[in-house]
């Protein structure tokens, strides 16, 4: 089977996911076009017409199957280059435009949403990272229809539940590997971009709540992940905290895959603080490499994880979050030092020996071969 397929917005897990994909059904005929992840209001509503005139022959090049970021101005693309128009066509959504902090969002977030509309209206298979992804993704669509003046037919929304599912991103093979912990006090880490999306603030507050705890136990915090020019300022108060009680462990973006997967197997726990995630899989690939989760009880994470890993979410009182978190995690550190910390839930069924059938089923019915 040849299959085309489109990262409109190359992001470093679009482009894992789209590449894992290809050398995991490696017996299909794979051509990629993938545009880099900047300039991101340009790039969702100019993807279609850069491809259209620079990538011309190898869009017309002929494919049995279209699989498209969600970031693919579908409806454009397939009207500038009509030998799209009628190959069986799948859309993937890593993320949608509708669930994203309005922090994030400086101007109006209305003509990315509808392009994603669009698209997903126009393909024959819409796909979802997760749940959480598929409802919100939903209800904003109907939020948006909503507003609209006039002229916005009935059972939109209701056409693409109608061809929808969802699909996991799935876990690479080294993201499982054994335990090999030697760390000499509860080991956590926070692996998340270092963007306000994640939670700073509330990361911050959490740790002042569990340090003002009487005899609240020893802690090595590694604050890891991927780190911009500017950053929120919350960042350099945790560091000081951290100094302060002696828990700064590692700090800062680790280069090396290979060493940071050494530090997730060392760690003990892995911790999100964060008001927007899709799937999460920062922790999800924590969690495989042997730590207990400690997530709020929102976006993502209830779709993975059960009640007893998830701490209470209380978005409109960061206190109040911040108490819940820090109960969660004095209690984890104390069965730790007890010898009485449970081991981490099973994330299997994420990985891609479980998901690749279900990958290889859908995108072959899509293309109606065998």
């Amino acid at each position: 089977m040849r299959v085309l397929l489109l990262s409109a917005y190359d992001a470093d897990s679009h482009r894992r996911w789209r590449l894992d994909l290809a050398r995991h059904l490696d017996d299909w005929h794979w051509t990629q076009l993938a545009l880099p992840p900047r300039h991101f209001r340009w790039r969702v509503r100019g993807n279609s017409l850069s491809w259209s005139q620079e990538n011309a022959q190898t869009l017309n090049a002929g494919y049995d199957l279209i699989i498209a970021t969600s970031m693919t101005d579908l409806s454009a693309l397939r009207g500038l280059v009509p030998a799209l128009a009628s190959i069986p066509t799948v859309l993937y959504f890593h993320e949608n435009q509708f669930a994203y902090p309005v922090r994030q969002t400086q101007l109006s977030p209305v003509e990315p949403q509808v392009i994603s509309l669009y698209s997903a209206l126009c393909a024959d298979r819409v796909l979802f990272n997760s749940p959480y992804n598929s409802q919100s993704f939903f209800e904003g669509c109907e939020a948006l229809l909503n507003r609209l003046p006039d002229q916005v037919p009935e059972g939109v929304v209701d056409q693409i539940k109608a061809k929808s599912a969802v699909i996991p991103v799935p876990l690479a093979d080294h993201c499982f590997t054994d335990k090999t912990s030697s760390e000499t006090c509860f080991s956590l880490v926070w692996n998340h971009r270092w963007e306000y999306d994640k939670g700073p603030e509330r990361l911050l507050s959490l740790l002042r709540t569990y340090f003002a705890r009487p005899n609240a136990p020893a802690l090595n915090v590694h604050v890891v992940g991927q780190q911009f020019r500017q950053q929120p300022p919350a960042f350099a108060a945790v560091a000081e905290l951290l100094e302060q009680h002696r828990a700064l462990g590692r700090w800062g973006y680790v280069e090396g895959a290979g060493e940071y997967r050494q530090l997730l197997a060392r760690s003990h726990g892995v911790l999100s603080t964060a008001v927007h995630d899709f799937q999460g899989l920062s922790v999800l690939e924590a969690v495989a490499a042997g730590c207990i989760p400690l997530v709020p009880a929102r976006l993502a994470y209830p779709d993975w994880f059960a009640e007893p890993w998830c701490y209470a979410s209380h978005l409109e009182h960061p206190e109040r979050e911040a108490e819940a978190a820090a109960e969660q995690l004095y209690r984890r550190a104390c069965q730790w030092y007890s010898g009485t910390l449970p081991s981490e839930p099973s994330v299997a069924a994420l990985s891609w020996e479980a998901l690749e059938p279900e990958y290889r089923r859908c995108l072959s019915a899509v293309a109606q071969v065998q």
